[in-house]
C-alpha cells in the first residue's frame, strides 16, 4: 500500500516537470552500511531512489529501502522500511548536500532474555510507523548518457521506543548511512 501511494506521488511529481528538465531524472539501485549508535555492529541495507534535477543547484531524491538491525545482544530485532525524501543542493555541479525526512514502517521482535521473569522466549512483535530526518551530502558522477554513480553520507536522527527490560533501556537508534547507487537516466 506504501509502495502504491510513493509510486503515485511520483508519477504525479514527473508529470509535472517541464520537459525540457526530464533529461535530468534518473532511478536505479543504491546499497549501503549503516551503524546505529546502540545496535550490535554495522548492516547492510538495499532499495531503490529516483532522484530529479530542477535547475544546476537544486534537487529532490526520494528512495525506498530495507534494513535489518539488532540491539541488547539479539534481544531487539527491527526490520523497517524507509522510506525518505531529500532535498539537494549542489554547490558545484557534482557535489550535493542533503537534508530531508523519512517515514519509517518498523517491525519490532522481542526475544525475552534468560535469567528474566517470565523464563526466555519470545515477546508479541510490534509493528511501528516512525517519523525522522537526515542531513548529510554525498557525490554524483556522470557516466555519458547511461546515467550518474551517486554516493553519499547521512546522518539520520531517530528515536525507537523499546519496550523497557534489561539491556533496551536508553538504546539509541539514530544512524549514519553510507549508500552508493547507480541511476539510469530516464
Amino acid at each position: 500500500m506504501t509502495v502504491r501511494i510513493v509510486l503515485i506521488l511520483a508519477f504525479i511529481l514527473l508529470a509535472q516537470v517541464p520537459a525540457a528538465a526530464q533529461s535530468d531524472i534518473g532511478f536505479g539501485p543504491q546499497v549501503g552500511i549503516y551503524k546505529a549508535q546502540s545496535a550490535d555492529g554495522i548492516w547492510l541495507m538495499g532499495g531503490v531512489a529516483l532522484r530529479m534535477k530542477f535547475s544546476d543547484a537544486w534537487g529532490v531524491e526520494g528512495s525506498i529501502n530495507y534494513r535489518e538491525e539488532k540491539y541488547a545482544n539479539n534481544t531487539v530485532a527491527v526490520r523497517s522500511w524507509p522510506v525518505m525524501v531529500s532535498g539537494l543542493f549542489y554547490p558545484i555541479p557534482i557535489a550535493y548536500g542533503a537534508i530531508g525526512a523519512g517515514w519509517f514502517n518498523a517491525t519490532i521482535d522481542y526475544t525475552l532474555p534468560a535469567g528474566l521473569p517470565g523464563g526466555s522466549g519470545p515477546f508479541p512483535s510490534e509493528t511501528k510507523q516512525q517519523f525522522g530526518w537526515h542531513i548529510g551530502g554525498g557525490v554524483e558522477l556522470p557516466l555519458g548518457s547511461v546515467g550518474k554513480l551517486v554516493g553519499d553520507i547521512k546522518y539520520v536522527f531517530l528515536n525507537y521506543r523499546f519496550r523497557n527490560f534489561s539491556g533496551s533501556n536508553g538504546a539509541n537508534s539514530d544512524f549514519y548511512i553510507v549508500t552508493v547507487g547507480f541511476l539510469f537516466g530516464l
